[in-house]
């Protein structure tokens, strides 16, 4: 089944001009890939709906440091912060036959500083990010090195498969 993929961006880090329009379509195509190859396994499962909606939030890791004291009780910079409304809440709303995940917070220095750690283009670290940051709005975890692996590998293939 087709389902409409509805993604919101935002970029407040005015030192990297996202193409947000083909960020959407990348996202798009990755979660497309999820819903193919992991439905069963995520919070999805057993939810009728015929769309799913979702925020990523392009920053900096200011903004990431501030986000994880307030509401994480952390005292650190993230390069990623997931928020999975969907995931997360015992009770699961699904309204007009939409599921509104939560959120993906980037904070696009960290992503440029991790591409150059990891000897890739920035725009692939992007990519690599928004796929792990999905991964936990589909309510996947890596709290152990058999999650962490699994999780990795996944990424990996869904952008094999959405990065054209």
């Amino acid at each position: 089944m087709n389902r409409i993929i509805n993604v919101f961006t935002e970029n407040i880090f005015p030192d990297w001009e996202i193409d947000e329009v083909k960020c959407i379509e990348v996202t798009r195509r990755i979660m497309a890939f999820y819903l193919q190859e992991l439905y069963d396994l995520s919070c999805l499962n057993g939810y009728n709906f015929e769309s799913l909606t979702f925020d990523i939030l392009f920053c900096d890791s200011r903004k990431t440091h501030q986000i994880n004291k307030e509401y994480r009780q952390k005292d650190y910079p993230a390069d990623i912060i997931t928020f999975a409304i969907f995931a997360d809440d015992e009770i699961k709303f699904v309204l007009d036959e939409d599921i509104n995940l939560g959120e993906i917070i980037l904070a696009l220095d960290k992503v440029r500083d991790e591409a150059k750690k990891h000897n890739v283009k920035d725009e692939y670290e992007l990519y690599f990010l928004i796929a792990h940051g999905i991964l936990h709005l589909l309510g996947f975890d890596h709290r152990t090195e058999e999650d962490y692996n699994f999780v990795v590998g996944v990424q990996k293939k869904a952008l094999e498969y959405a990065v054209r």
